[in-house]
This record gives C-alpha cells, structure tokens and sequence, in this order.
C-alpha cells in the first residue's frame, strides 16, 4: 500500500513537477490481475484499483488500516470503469456495467471482485474512507444517480454530473462519490473553480484516449500549480486547493469527498479574475 503524507500550502509552493506529481498524482493505480492501494492522509481516504482476470481478487485489510477486516471501521464506494463485472460482498452478488457504482457499509467482511470476460476485464475503482455507523449496501446505476446538466458550449465546459453516494440517493456516513463526463467538443471541467476546506477530494480521470491528457489545476487560488494527467490516474485534492482541468480530447472523472459535512453545495467559490 503506496502512503501519501498530507501536504501544507506553503510546502507545495515550493514544489517541482517530480516532488507534485509524486505528493498529489496516483499513476499506477489499475495492475492486471491485483488490487492495487494508496492510502492518504487526506481524512485517511484510501484510494484503490482493481482490476480481475480470470479468477476473483479479494479485499484485504493492510497494516494501516488497522483492523482485520477493510471494512470493520470504514465504508467504501465502488465505481466499474471498464467491462462487465461483478462484486460479491458477503455472498450478495452486484453485477455493475460501466459507470455502475455500489456503496458498501462498515462491517461488511468479505468483498470479492470479479470480472465477467478475462478478456475485457471490470476496472473497478474504489474510495473508502472511514466510518461510525452501518448503513445499506446500495447498487446504484447512472439513472438512479441525481443528473446535473452543467455548463455552456460557449463557456466549453458541457457535462453530465451525476450523484451516485449522496445523500438523497444512498446514505453513507462521509463518503460522497459521483461521475462526471464531459460532452464532445467541451475541453473544461468545474470552472468557475472552488474550493472547500472542510472537506478533501480525489479525482479519478478516464474515459481517454492514450494521446489524450488533462492539465489539472491545483494549489491556492493565488498560487496555482498545474499536472499532466493521463488516463486512469488519480488526483488527491487537499481542502485549501482548487480542483480544476482541461482535456485536449473527451474525459470523463470520477469524484469523491470526505470531511466534515456530505453538502454538495458547501463550496468557497473563486472569481476567475482572483485566479493567479
């Protein structure tokens, strides 16, 4: 399990491109046939790829987690960015497509991934983040999410957001996940951009292709920093910093947000003329 340490504002401004990247990027986050996990200090996300061929790989506990089973303290979200898979969580089985999402509860013991073909294999991507209470292990496909058509062709920023784990579709007791895509001929996503310190972010890019890459935008509002992205890597966002991109071709980002609040809308917005 890959450990990433919370960074100040002041130490990232004096950052170089290897010391950004290496604090704030997760490059290699879908391995064929393993679970693949960084834990960050970041309200102790843990971030996670998984990625079964032809026989089932489980969830297991690490050393950081700090209890036997992954589950016993934490809740986790479960995104399928890629064939036909199933997850079997305590012998219920969730089949989930592309985009399918599933929420699992603290105290759930055992979680298994599979993947329908060997040769089109499930990509599933994962969040947890820790919890105090049981909830309901929830399915939840892209028209059970709540649906926000955002944006201007003018503005080039045309997307779908969709809530998956919030609170008026499935409870959770931190974790807040949904799905972004952005339309065809439109390069921006969440600009105007925000920040909010009560709570931190990761940002799972996808849906690109291999020449394709974002420049996402990070650091304070007045001193901006910006990474290369390229398909299937992860962004972790601190609560000081903006979380902002632009493709040069078609994208889609899996978002998550744990803190102190599940409000979507608790957001400190920044005028672009502040934007340094």
């Amino acid at each position: 399990m890959d450990i990433r340490q919370s960074c100040s504002p002041g130490e990232t401004r004096g950052f170089d491109t290897t010391q950004l990247r290496t604090n704030y990027l997760i490059e290699d986050l879908f391995r064929a046939g393993e679970v693949s996990m960084t834990y960050s200090h970041l309200d102790r996300t843990v971030v996670g790829g998984v990625v079964p061929q032809a026989k089932p790989l489980l969830l297991k506990s690490e050393k950081q987690i700090g209890s036997p089973g992954f589950l016993d303290r934490r809740e986790i979200g479960v995104v399928n960015i890629g064939g036909e898979g199933r997850v079997t969580a305590d012998g219920t089985d969730y089949d989930l497509a592309w985009t399918d999402a599933l929420y699992l509860p603290m105290g759930t013991a055992d979680v298994a991934f599979s993947s329908t073909d060997a040769a089109n294999p499930a990509r599933f991507y994962f969040v947890s983040t820790p919890a105090h209470a049981t909830h309901k292990a929830q399915k939840i496909t892209a028209d059970d999410a709540i649906l926000l058509d955002l944006g201007t062709q003018s503005d080039a920023n045309v997307r779908k957001l969709r809530q998956y784990i919030h609170p008026e579709v499935c409870a959770s007791c931190q974790l807040v996940m949904g799905v972004t895509l952005i339309e065809d001929g439109s390069v921006w996503n969440t600009m105007p951009c925000h920040t909010h310190d009560r709570r931190s972010e990761a940002y799972l890019y996808f849906d690109m292709q291999p020449k394709t890459r974002v420049i996402h935008l990070m650091g304070e509002p007045q001193e901006t920093r910006h990474l290369v992205v390229g398909n299937e890597q992860a962004i972790l966002s601190p609560g000081w910093s903006i979380h902002s991109g632009c493709g040069t071709g078609r994208y889609g980002f899996v978002w998550s947000m744990a803190g102190d609040n599940q409000d979507f809308t608790d957001m400190d917005f920044v005028d672009m003329g502040d934007l340094r």
